[in-house]
Parts: C-alpha cells; sequence; structure tokens
C-alpha cells in the first residue's frame, strides 16, 4: 500500500532532513549530499526509498540528476499537502529536528550563494559579447520575427522585459509599446543594455536592476511580461513564473523564449545554465501552477538548438507566491 510505504520512507532522519530540504528547492544529488554531510552513494539508497514512496521524484539532465518533492496534492498523489504539514508539524514541535532543520538551510544558502555568484561573475565577464554568444545557439532574427508575429494579435500595453541583456527585445519592442521596462540583475548588462538603448527617445525605456525572484514592482503594473533566454538560468523557474504573474494584469500575455530540452551539457559548464531547456510539458505546468492559460507552443529548428516560444494569458484572481516576500512598489 502507498501509505505503508510512505511512512516506512518517513521513519529515519536523513531522509526526514531530504524532504525538508526538497521542499524548499529542486537540488541535485551532490548538493543534497554536500548540505547533508554524507556520502553520495548513501544519500542515493535514501533518495531511491523516497522516489519508490512517491515522495519524491528524479528529473534527469544530462549527467545531473536532480530531485524534488511531491509535497502536492496531485491526481495520483492525493497526501502531498498532508505529508507537507506533517514535516512543518514535526519542526514546530521537536526541537531537535528544528535545529537540525535550521542548520541544513544554512547549508543549501551556501549552495544558493556559489551558484549565483557562479553566473553573475560570467554575466559580468561576457556582457559585452552576449549577443554574439547567443547567436551560437540560435538565429536571433529568425527568433525575433517569430516572437513579434506571436504578439501582434493584441497591443502590448505597458511591457515588462525580465532579464533584458543588451537590451535586444526592449530594443524591438519599445516602439510598439506604451512604456518599456527592461530588467536585469547585473549592473554591467545593464549599461551594455543602456549604450544600445541610447538612441530611443528617454521616457521610452526605463532600465531597472532587480531579480526576477522578486520583481521591485507592484502587483498588476504590466500588460505584457517577456522572458527572452533567460529562464534556463533560474534555479527556481517557478518561482520566476509566479512572480511575472504578480506583476501582470488579468488577461495579460507571458511570452518565454527559451531552449527546448536537450543534452549539450557544456552550456552548464560554460555559461552557467542553471537548466538545460524546458519540455513543454513542464512550462505548461509551471504556467498552469503560476495563474496562467498556456497556448500552443511554437518551434523554431533552424538553430543548432530547437528555440521554443511558451506564450499565456494571465487568468483573473490573486497568484499564490511561492515564497513570501516584500515587494517594492515603483
Amino acid at each position: 500500500m502507498r501509505i505503508e510505504a510512505i511512512m516506512r520512507a518517513l521513519g529515519d532522519l536523513t531522509r526526514l532532513r531530504t524532504m525538508r530540504l526538497l521542499g524548499t528547492m529542486e537540488l541535485a544529488v551532490g548538493e543534497l549530499a554536500q548540505v547533508l554531510g554524507q556520502s553520495q552513494p548513501r544519500v542515493s539508497r535514501h533518495v531511491a526509498i523516497l522516489c519508490d514512496s512517491g515522495l519524491a521524484e528524479r528529473r534527469r539532465e544530462g549527467s545531473w540528476v536532480f530531485l524534488r518533492a511531491r509535497l502536492a496534492d496531485s491526481g495520483d498523489f492525493p497526501l502531498g499537502s498532508a505529508v507537507a504539514r506533517l514535516l512543518a508539524t514535526a519542526e514546530r514541535e521537536d526541537e531537535a529536528f528544528a535545529v537540525q532543520c535550521e542548520e541544513d538551510r544554512r547549508q543549501l544558502a551556501a549552495i544558493r550563494a556559489a551558484r549565483e555568484d557562479a553566473a553573475q561573475t560570467w554575466f559580468e565577464s561576457y556582457a559585452k559579447e552576449w549577443d554574439e554568444l547567443r547567436r551560437r545557439h540560435s538565429d536571433d532574427a529568425t527568433v525575433e520575427a517569430a516572437l513579434a508575429d506571436a504578439l501582434a494579435d493584441a497591443p502590448l500595453g505597458e511591457v515588462l522585459d525580465i532579464g533584458t541583456g543588451t537590451g535586444r527585445m526592449a530594443e524591438i519592442f519599445a516602439p510598439e509599446a506604451e512604456r518599456m521596462v527592461a530588467l536585469d540583475k547585473s549592473l554591467e548588462m545593464l549599461r551594455v543594455a543602456r549604450a544600445k538603448l541610447q538612441h530611443l527617445p528617454a521616457e521610452s525605456v526605463e532600465l531597472v536592476q532587480g531579480d526576477f525572484a522578486a520583481l521591485p514592482f507592484a502587483a498588476r503594473s504590466f500588460d505584457t511580461v517577456l522572458l527572452h533566454q533567460v529562464l534556463h538560468f533560474a534555479q527556481e523557474p517557478e518561482v520566476a513564473l509566479a512572480e511575472a504573474a504578480r506583476v501582470l494584469r488579468p488577461g495579460g500575455r507571458i511570452a518565454i523564449v527559451d531552449f527546448a530540452a536537450h543534452g549539450q551539457e557544456d552550456l552548464r559548464e560554460r555559461f552557467q545554465h542553471a537548466r538545460l531547456g524546458f519540455t513543454d510539458r513542464v512550462v505548461r505546468e509551471m504556467l498552469k501552477q503560476a495563474g496562467f492559460q498556456p497556448a500552443e507552443p511554437m518551434a523554431l529548428e533552424d538553430g543548432a538548438l530547437v528555440v521554443k516560444i511558451w506564450l499565456g494569458t494571465r487568468r483573473g484572481g490573486p497568484v499564490a507566491a511561492p515564497h513570501d516576500r516584500k515587494v517594492a512598489t515603483r
């Protein structure tokens, strides 16, 4: 029976710690071993028990195996939220377990920081070459034309370009937008974008430093959100999409341009890609969870990698954000 397997899986401190960690973010097996302070083979054995019980699931990306918890109710696993409540209660009521979980989260924070530092260092080192590097993976002109066509059936309104990089999307869509906000975390990238966009009227484009996981804008501020070749850098892409939904008005549109799932491992090592592309199923599920109605995706296969365009329309009602956070209003 499923309940017996679940209870057996939860009957070990390492597996309890693992579930609390996976409830925070998706982790590679090696990263999980680092936090737990155990060997990778030993952690893999614990992971196998959790996956066999249905509490966790694996996702292979090239040579890496990522793990995520299944702590939300679904058709084939209706006990997810009950297990999540049990684990949260255990941490509140068991002082020793709470102390261990807090230490695990401190270790996890170090992993997050290391991931982000590696990506940030790369961005700042290669900012001026970013456009050229991107052209090595896809035909920009074809992608840009397809994206413009996909968005041409309705006014753009006020547009947010998340992860603007060198500002190419802002350059293309600013003339058609009521207002264009180009956001990037890297000051170096924003400096490059500012140089590229200086020919546009100052009032037509606003450059903002910020993180796609905590957008510095009030809810319902925009009509269109673009994520052009940026989602594969997100450690938690579902958080980025929830934030995009939060700042969109009901009926607003999101356009995601990114790679289809692939196995080119060098993109992770050389260019700090956190994800080796996405499948249609994964993007569709993330969009629905964030409050979007997904449209049929488009595929552009004229480059070394297949580029996909995923569109979604923001449904009405509030967005259930994955994490509580303070949001600055602009």
